[in-house]
C-alpha cells in the first residue's frame, strides 16, 4: 500500500540506522516492480506529498514501463500517456527531479508504441506543449517540452529494446527530427530567449546528435551554437553540441556543411588568444576540442577537398597553435594534450594516399611536422627548478605521462620524417653545447636529448650517420641536475645496440654511468642503462669488467629493485670472460653477502633479519638469471652464424653450480630455521630455479642433492613454491637416464604428500592444488613412465582432479583442465591411467557439465571445451555413454535446459571429433542456455 511505501521510504531517507534503511531499500526495490505498483504510483504524485515520494512515485512509474512493457494491456497506452502528459504539465513548475522522472517514463512509453501504435510521437510532444492553457505559464512549458526532448534519446541509448526494434525506432526517430529541429532553432534565435531556455536548447541538440541526424538537417543549428560561444553561461553547452554534432559518424559524407564549419572554427582564434591572455583555462580547453574534433574525425575529407587546401592548414595551424599554447602543462594549461592524437590521425591519412598523391602533400605537411618536433620538445621541457620544487606530487606525475604522451608522438612522427628529423635534432644540440656566447639553460639540452632518446629507445638508428656525433657530444653536457643526468643516461642505454656495434666509442660514455652509478638520485636511469649495456656489449666489456664490478660494490644501492637489475647486469658481464675470471670476480662479488646471510642464518628469526635474508637471496637469483656461459658463441651481429667453428663449452662444472654448491650448506641451515616461512621458502626456491631455467642441462651435477633437499622440504611443510620448481626439475630432467631415479622419487614423495594435504582439506591451499595440477600435467607430458610406478597412487591423484575442476579459483581450475587434457591422450599406452578412466571417467564428464551448467566462471568455458574435446577424441564410444548417463537426471546441469537441448548437446558434441573452434562454440552456447542467458545483452558480449 502507498501508506507502507511512505514508511519505507521514510526509513531509507531518515532512519540513522543502517541495517533499517538496507531492508527498506530492499522493500521499495520489490514495491517497484510489484503489480499494486501502477496503483501507488499515481497515489504518490499527488500534490501534497514531499518531493522525494513523488519520485519514488515517478521512478516506479518508468520501471514498469521500461521493464515490463508487455504487462500493459493494449486498450490501456492512450490513458497511460494522457495521464503521463498531464503530470509533466503539472510538475513543469513543480519538482526538477520529479519532472526529469516523468518525462524519462514517458519517453519510454514512446519507445514501446512508435511507430505502430504512436505514429507521430515527437511531433505530438511539441504540440500538446505549445498549445496555451492548464494554467502553466509559457517557459515553464517549454523547459518541460525540452526536457522531454532531451531525455527521448538518452532513454533510447540506454533502453531495453530487441535488436530489431532498436533499428526500426531509431530511423522513426531520426526521421522526427524535422519537428524538433526548428523549434530549437527559433529559441536560440530568438534575442527575448532566456539563458536556461537557451542553454537548455544546446543540452537537447547534444542529446539528439547521439542519433546520427543528418548534418546537413542540423547545420543552421551547429551555425548557431558558434553564436552562442561568447555568452560564458551558454559557452560550455554549446562546446559539448558542436562536438557531438561533428564527432558522429556519419557526418563524414556531408562534405559541403564541414568545408563551412572551417571558418567558423577559425573565427574563434581571437577568442582563444583573449583566453590565453587572461588565463582562462576553460576557454582554451573548449575551443580546442572543437578544432581537434574537426580535425581529427575529418582529416581524409578536408584534406581531398583540395581547392580548399589554404583553409584546412589553416585550421591544422590553429591546432599547432593549440598544441603550444603557452605555459606548463598541467600547472598553467590542459589544453595541449589534447591535440596529441590529431597528428597521429593527420600523418596516417596522408601517409595512406598512393605516391603521387602523397608527395604532394608532403611537400605542404613536412615543413608542419617539424615545426611540430619543435612545438612538443619545447613543451617537453621542464620548468625552472623553483617553479619545479612548487608543483605536488600529482602534478609532477601528470608531467612525467604528458610527456610520455610527446615521446610517443616523436617516435611515431619519425616514420614521415625520418632520418632528416634525427640530423635536425643532432645540429640544434650542436649549436647549443658549442654556442660560448650565451648561457643555455639545463631544460633546453635535455628536452632535445630526450627528443633523441624517444626515437633511439625503439628505432633502429644503426644507420644513421648523426649518433657517432651525439655519443661525442654526450660529454661535453655540463650535467648539473638531476633530470639532466637521468635523460643522459637514459640516451646512452637507448644507444646500447648502437655501441656494440661501435665498441670503440664505449670509453667515452661508460665512465659516465659508472660515475652516476655512486649518484643514489640516478640509480634508476643508471643501472638501467648499465643492464642494457651489460646485455648488448658484453663481449667488448672484459677490458672493463674488473673496473665495472668493483664500482657496482662499492654502491651497494640502496633500493631493492635497483640492486636486483644491477645484479642482471654483472651477470650479463660475466657471462663473456673467461671461467676462471668468471669464478675469480664471482668470488669478490659474493663473499660479502655470503658471510652476512652465514651471520643471519645463526640469529632467531624475526621479521627485520627475514627482509635481509630474502634480499641476498633475490641478489643471487638475479645474478643467475643472466649469468650464462653457453650463450659465449652466440651468433654474429648479422644474425648469420659465426663463421668460426664454435667454441666447445669449457671444461669443468659450470661456474654459477660451483657457487650453489659451496653454499648449499647454508642455505639448507637458513631453510631449516625458515620452513614455515613461504617468502623465504620461495627466495630460495627461485635461486634453483632461476639457475635451472638459464643452465638447463648443465646443472645436471646438482639434481640429486637438491631433489632431497625439495623433498625433505615439502614433507615437512608443503608449499606451493616446492612444487613449481619439482616441476621445472622434472620438465628438463625426467627423460634423461641419469637423472631418471632421484626426478622420480621426488616426484611421488610430493605427489604422496599432496595427497594427504587433499584428505586434510584441500579448499585453504588454492595455490597448492594449482601448482601440483601443473606439475602433475608436466610430468604427464615429459615422462608418462613416472605413472607406471606402483608407488603412485594413480586413481587418487584422478580424484584430486575431480575436487579441484570444482575450485572458485579460476586459476586452479584452468591447470586442471589442463591436467585432464594431458592425462587422455595417455588411456592408451599407460595401462593404470587406461583403468581409472574405464572405473571412473563418468565422474569427469559430470565433473565438467557441472562447471559448464553454471558451477564455473564463464571465462572457462574453453577450458571446459578442451576437456570435452580430448574426452572424445580419445574415448569416443565411454564419451557417449556417460554424457547420456550424467545428462539424466531432470535438473542437471541446469532446471533450465530442457531434455530436447541437452540431447541436443551431446550429440553435436559427439559429432565434433575434428574442430575444436567448434566445440568450444557449442559448449558457449549451451552454458548460455544453462545459466539463463540466451538472447541478452550479456550473450552479445560474450
Amino acid at each position: 500500500s502507498e501508506r507502507q511505501t511512505e514508511q519505507a521510504l521514510h526509513q531509507l531517507y531518515y532512519d540513522p540506522n543502517i541495517e533499517n534503511k538496507n531492508l527498506a531499500q530492499k522493500w521499495l526495490m520489490q514495491a517497484q516492480v510489484s503489480p499494486q505498483a501502477w496503483q501507488f504510483c499515481w497515489v504518490l504524485l499527488s500534490p501534497d506529498k514531499v518531493p522525494e515520494i513523488q519520485y519514488f512515485g515517478a521512478s516506479a512509474l518508468h520501471t514498469k514501463i521500461s521493464r515490463y512493457w508487455s504487462d500493459i494491456p493494449t486498450d490501456q497506452y492512450e490513458s497511460l500517456k494522457s495521464q503521463l502528459f498531464s503530470q509533466i504539465a503539472r510538475f513543469s513548475s513543480g519538482s526538477k527531479m520529479v519532472l526529469t522522472r516523468l518525462c524519462v517514463g514517458l519517453a519510454s512509453l514512446a519507445l514501446n508504441t512508435m511507430p505502430e501504435a504512436w505514429p507521430g510521437a515527437v511531433a505530438e510532444m511539441v504540440r500538446v506543449f505549445q498549445e496555451e492553457g492548464g494554467g502553466v505559464d509559457g517557459r515553464a512549458r517549454c523547459l518541460a517540452l525540452l526536457e522531454l526532448l532531451t531525455v527521448l534519446p538518452e532513454e533510447f541509448q540506454t533502453s531495453r529494446l530487441p535488436q530489431y526494434r532498436k533499428g526500426l525506432v531509431r530511423l522513426h526517430l531520426s526521421m522526427e527530427w524535422g519537428s524538433v529541429c526548428p523549434l530549437l532553432q527559433q529559441l536560440l534565435q530568438r534575442t527575448d530567449s532566456p539563458g536556461a531556455v537557451k542553454a537548455r536548447v544546446l543540452r537537447c541538440l547534444s542529446s539528439w546528435m547521439l542519433l546520427d541526424v543528418p548534418l546537413s538537417e542540423s547545420e543552421g543549428l551547429v551555425h548557431d551554437c558558434f553564436t552562442a560561444l561568447p555568452d560564458p553561461e551558454l559557452f560550455d553547452t554549446a562546446v559539448e553540441a558542436i562536438v557531438n554534432a561533428i564527432s558522429q559518424p556519419d557526418s563524414q559524407r556531408y562534405v559541403n556543411t564541414l568545408l563551412k564549419l572551417v571558418p567558423r572554427v577559425l573565427a574563434l582564434q581571437d577568442q582563444l588568444r583573449d583566453a590565453v591572455q587572461n588565463g582562462d583555462m576553460e576557454t582554451c580547453h573548449g575551443i580546442c576540442r572543437i578544432a581537434v574534433t574537426l580535425g581529427e574525425n575529418h582529416s581524409r575529407t578536408l584534406l581531398e577537398q583540395v581547392d580548399h587546401w589554404q583553409s584546412f592548414l589553416a585550421l591544422v595551424n590553429l591546432i599547432m597553435f593549440c598544441t603550444g599554447i603557452p605555459g606548463h602543462y598541467p600547472v598553467n594549461e590542459t589544453t595541449s594534450s589534447l591535440t596529441l592524437t590529431f597528428w597521429y590521425t593527420l600523418q596516417d591519412e596522408i601517409m595512406s594516399f598512393e605516391t603521387d598523391k602523397q608527395a604532394v602533400y608532403l611537400q605542404v605537411y613536412r615543413p608542419v611536422y617539424f615545426q611540430l618536433v619543435d612545438v612538443l620538445l619545447h613543451k617537453a621541457q621542464f620548468p625552472s627548478d623553483q617553479e619545479y620544487a612548487s608543483w605536488s606530487s600529482d602534478e609532477k606525475e601528470q608531467f612525467r605521462i604528458y610527456r610520455v604522451d610527446i615521446s610517443d608522438t616523436l617516435m611515431y612522427v619519425y616514420e614521415m620524417l625520418g632520418a632528416e628529423l634525427l640530423s635536425n635534432l643532432y645540429d640544434k644540440l650542436g649549436r647549443l653545447l658549442t654556442n660560448t656566447e650565451q648561457l643555455t639553460s639545463w631544460q633546453h639540452t635535455e628536452a632535445l636529448l630526450y627528443g633523441f632518446q624517444s626515437i633511439a629507445e625503439t628505432i633502429d638508428v644503426n644507420y644513421s650517420d648523426v649518433i657517432p656525433g651525439l655519443i661525442g657530444l654526450i660529454p661535453r653536457i655540463n650535467i648539473n641536475n638531476v633530470q639532466l643526468a637521468d635523460t643522459v643516461m637514459f640516451t646512452i642505454g637507448a644507444l646500447a645496440e648502437w655501441l656494440a656495434d661501435h665498441p670503440v666509442m664505449l670509453s667515452s660514455v661508460l665512465p659516465l654511468v659508472l660515475q652516476a652509478l655512486g649518484n643514489p638520485d640516478l640509480s634508476v636511469s643508471s643501472v638501467s642503462t648499465l643492464k642494457k649495456i651489460c646485455r648488448e656489449c658484453k663481449h667488448d666489456l672484459p677490458p672493463y669488467a674488473t673496473n665495472i664490478v668493483a664500482v657496482s660494490q662499492v654502491h651497494r644501492l640502496k633500493q631493492t629493485s635497483q640492486c636486483m637489475w644491477l645484479m642482471q647486469a654483472l651477470g650479463f658481464l660475466l657471462s663473456a670472460l673467461p671461467v676462471e675470471d668468471i669464478l675469480r670476480n664471482l668470488h669478490s662479488l659474493i663473499t660479502p653477502y655470503i658471510q652476512q646471510l652465514e651471520k643471519l642464518a645463526d640469529e632467531t628469526p624475526n621479521p627485520s633479519n627475514k627482509l635481509a635474508i630474502i634480499h641476498i637471496l633475490g641478489l643471487l637469483s638475479n645474478l643467475f638469471t643472466t649469468l650464462d656461459i653457453s650463450k659465449q658463441d652466440d651468433e654474429s651481429a648479422d644474425g648469420s652464424a659465426p663463421p668460426v667453428k664454435a667454441v666447445p663449452p669449457p671444461p669443468g662444472p659450470n661456474p654459477v653450480v660451483v657457487v650453489l654448491q659451496q653454499v648449499f650448506a647454508l642455505i639448507q641451515t637458513v631453510l631449516s630455521k625458515w620452513l614455515n616461512d613461504s617468502q623465504v621458502v620461495e627466495a630460495v626456491c627461485a635461486i634453483f630455479e632461476k639457475s635451472v631455467k638459464t643452465l638447463l642441462h648443465d646443472f645436471a651435477p646438482m639434481v640429486s642433492q637438491l631433489s632431497e633437499m625439495l623433498g625433505q622440504m615439502y614433507s615437512t611443510i608443503p608449499q606451493a613454491s616446492a612444487l613449481d620448481l619439482t616441476r621445472q626439475m622434472v620438465h628438463i630432467f625426467a627423460s634423461e637416464t641419469d637423472h631418471f631415479p632421484p626426478i622420480k622419487a621426488l616426484f611421488e614423495l610430493v605427489t604422496s604428500v599432496t595427497l594427504s594435504v587433499f584428505q586434510q582439506g584441500p579448499r585453504d591451499h588454492p595455490d597448492i592444488v594449482d601448482s601440483f595440477m601443473q606439475l602433475q600435467a608436466q610430468g604427464l607430458k615429459r615422462k608418462p613412465d613416472l605413472f607406471l610406478s606402483e608407488s603412485l597412487d594413480v586413481k587418487a591423484v584422478f580424484h584430486c582432479g575431480i575436487l579441484s575442476l570444482k575450485f572458485p579459483e579460476a586459476p586452479t581450475v584452468k591447470s586442471t583442465c589442463l591436467f585432464f587434457t594431458e592425462l587422455l591422450p595417455h588411456c592408451s599406452d599407460v595401462p593404470p591411467l587406461a583403468r581409472v578412466m574405464q572405473e571412473d571417467g563418468k565422474l569427469l564428464v559430470q565433473a565438467v557439465l557441472e562447471g559448464i551448467g553454471g558451477g564455473a566462471s564463464r571465462n572457462l568455458m574453453d577450458q571446459f571445451a578442451e576437456v570435452l574435446f580430448s574426452l572424445n577424441k580419445n574415448c569416443f564410444s565411454l564419451l557417449a555413454v556417460w554424457l547420456k548417463e550424467a545428462l539424466q537426471p531432470p535438473g542437471f546441469p541446469s532446471s533450465r535446459v530442457t531434455t530436447e537441448q541437452k540431447d541436443n548437446f551431446s550429440q553435436q558434441i559427439l559429432r565434433e571429433r575434428v574442430n575444436k573452434r567448434r566445440v568450444k562454440d557449442i559448449v558457449k552456447e549451451f552454458t548460455l542456455l544453462c545459466r539463463g542467458l540466451h538472447g541478452t545483452e550479456y550473450a552479445a558480449e560474450y
